[in-house]
């Protein structure tokens, strides 16, 4: 698509080397403690940077893509816990939304969930970007089952069946994480079309933190090339 401009955000270095290594660099820049990395990926014109952990970090860096860079897209690039007993480790996730499974503002009548003020709970992905996403992913990775859902995220890495399924229960999803759903906040008051990719790192259960160890860095360069994929034919 001419005159597009993708932004590219990965919580962890691990997720963004990948596509680091991939595209060309015109300059870099430096903000809020962040390396935005500008230039091409294929033809297509992007802004690379690892975020950090975290909601907050997430958002600063969403916003900064929009006011300093003046992307016409985002796409949040990663790993996540799956909270569905049909997806397995390795498997990929596709947004049609995310919302926050960490906020409760529900004594002041909002749903858990929702943030105070705004007219929704879940911030939904740009459709045409979503299905150009698993378009890409059966392309790139036809071995790899993808998925499409919700998207929860909260500061805290869920490593617990009972709180799997209280999330589970009341929130729906097919995966959680940490940064997802402050992105897809940040892109919905901007105007910005968004998409969220997931590769599938452990199952947010008892066994979560060994699981992660084992398969975070693979996990990682999946979704990364599977993301440059999506990017080189935008």
């Amino acid at each position: 698509m001419a005159n597009k401009r993708i932004g590219i955000i990965g919580a962890m270095a691990a997720e963004v080397e990948g596509l680091h290594e991939r595209m060309t660099v015109a300059r870099e820049v430096k903000k809020a403690g962040m390396t935005f990395f500008e230039g091409t990926l294929g033809a297509t014109k992007i802004v690379l940077v690892q975020s950090g952990i975290g909601k907050v970090n997430a958002a600063a860096c969403a916003q900064i893509l929009a006011d300093c860079f003046e992307v016409t897209h985002i796409l949040n690039t990663g790993i996540a816990g799956s909270l569905d007993d049909a997806i397995d480790i390795g498997d990929i996730v596709v947004s049609t939304d995310a919302l926050q499974h960490d906020m409760d503002a529900t004594p002041f009548g909002y749903e858990a969930g929702q943030v105070p003020g705004l007219s929704v709970m879940a911030f939904p992905a740009d459709e045409a970007f979503r299905a150009m996403a698993v378009e890409a992913v059966r392309t790139a990775a036809p071995d790899v089952k993808v998925f499409e859902g919700r998207v929860v995220s909260g500061d805290q890495f869920i490593s617990s069946q009972e709180k799997k399924d209280a999330i589970k229960a009341a929130f729906g999803g097919l995966c959680t994480e940490m940064e997802g759903a402050a992105i897809a906040q940040t892109a919905w008051l901007n105007h910005i079309p968004f998409v969220i990719l997931r590769s599938i790192s452990d199952k947010a259960n008892d066994d979560a933190g060994r699981a992660y160890s084992e398969i975070e860095a693979e996990a990682a360069a999946h979704c990364s090339a599977v993301t440059a994929s999506i990017i080189e034919h935008f």
